[in-house]
């Protein structure tokens, strides 16, 4: 479904393809099903643009990170979670920017059956995070532009595998995303809450393709609260798309999910009604044992977090690399995602315009031993606008940060 992959980020990619080399420390047992995982990390960081702004500063920052993870595994079940805690330090915005972040998450899945035989599937995973404005570059991050935050999301699917051929599941998300706005300093940014429902149907006439139908309805409703001009929008937009596709339903390497269809958002109660071509992709290839592929791709429809009273179209891709070398003690990931919002409509003049954003990524991994790892890792980011832009063309920047730390983990 389409909140599994539009969500995603670059920084999930990275994980996912090196995965299965990073986890190497034992943990906790208690009993046979459940480990605890606690780490502590610290690193450092330098940042050439911290504000993410056409007028760049350079800066640099401390970060300390304790948490713990924990896995439950049985039978049926399969139960991940972790939950930690950021300080950010930095040496040259200390009075401005010194901040902390926090977050939780928890996935369950339980099934009576072997993966493609029939039976019941059911899986629920939520994560909350309070973001510092300088967590990462992927999630456009920035003071005075991405700055501090809450989201939360829950997401609910019910599955059922039919028979050989047959299999029909019932989806439904929750997200919300809730700016710290100060209005002394900023200029106002808009969160908005989403609800969506849905399901679909596969068929999989053979052994390696399923084809797939999918729909669902979405209703958003955005904070128009603190805005300072005298225009009012009203705050609830609903949406609804139709796709249909093919995947892999078993393979041994290779896996991968493509639906395209049509999408329609209806923005602030019919303030406007947009349509249009929309899809949903991802794959893995697991090329060998050491070296993973992962992609990721969407589009969407949702009301601006940067203007007020506009409806943007988003189209999202990234892909990742990981390589593990030494026999699994060395991880590299290289990742990259291009992002591109297209205004569908606006209240205000000026903001008929067109941003992409890129960014790519290098980082290494050295497991020292069963306890200790090293990490480092360079990110670059571009942004670029084109059309009529408020404020000569604010949002065009680039940006570049170094990292290197240390993990501890038990």
């Amino acid at each position: 479904m389409k909140s599994m992959i539009t969500l995603a980020s670059v920084a999930t990619v990275a994980a996912v393809a090196s995965a299965d080399v990073m986890d190497r420390p034992q943990g906790i047992h208690f009993g046979e099903h459940l480990t605890l995982r606690p780490y502590v990390s610290l690193s450092y960081t330098y940042d050439s643009n911290v504000d993410s702004t056409k007028h760049s500063k350079e800066g640099s920052q401390w970060l300390v990170s304790p948490g713990i993870g924990a896995q439950y595994l049985s039978e049926n079940w399969k139960v991940e979670g972790a939950a930690w805690y950021e300080y950010h330090a930095y040496n040259h915005y200390s009075h401005q920017l010194n901040s902390s972040s926090y977050g939780e998450f928890l996935n369950l899945n339980w099934a009576d059956s072997l993966p493609n035989e029939r039976g019941w599937r059911v899986m629920f995973n939520e994560r909350f995070q309070q973001i510092a404005q300088d967590d990462d570059m992927t999630n456009d991050k920035g003071r005075g532009i991405g700055r501090d935050r809450k989201q939360f999301q829950a997401n609910g699917i019910i599955e059922r595998r039919l028979n050989e051929y047959w299999h029909a599941d019932v989806e439904s998300t929750y997200y919300l995303l809730d700016y710290d706005n100060d209005v002394s300093k900023y200029s106002y940014l808009y969160g908005w809450k989403r609800w969506t429902i849905g399901g679909e149907i596969g068929f999989a006439p053979s052994k390696w393709t399923d084809f797939i139908i999918a729909a669902d309805y979405q209703w958003y409703r955005q904070d128009n609260s603190g805005t300072r001009t005298s225009r009012t929008i009203k705050s609830d937009s609903r949406g609804w798309s139709l796709m249909g596709g093919v995947a892999t339903r078993a393979t041994e390497r290779i896996e991968y999910r493509v639906l395209g269809g049509w999408s329609r958002f209806d923005y602030a109660d019919g303030a406007d009604n947009i349509n249009g071509w929309t899809y949903q992709l991802s794959g893995k290839w697991q090329i060998d044992n050491t070296l993973n592929l992962m992609v990721l791709g969407s589009s969407y429809y949702q009301p601006s977090e940067y203007e007020y009273g506009t409806a943007i179209k988003v189209y999202s891709m990234s892909a990742g690399l990981g390589k593990s070398f030494i026999r699994g003690k060395l991880t590299s990931t290289v990742d990259m995602a291009f992002r591109r919002e297209d205004r569908e409509y606006s209240e205000v003049s000026g903001c008929n315009y067109t941003r992409d954003i890129w960014t790519a990524r290098v980082g290494v991994n050295y497991v020292i031993n069963r306890f200790l790892t090293a990490f480092g890792r360079v990110e670059y980011q571009f942004s670029d606008t084109t059309g009529e832009h408020i404020g000569g063309h604010y949002y065009d920047y680039d940006r570049w940060r170094a990292t290197v730390g240390m993990r501890l983990t038990y």
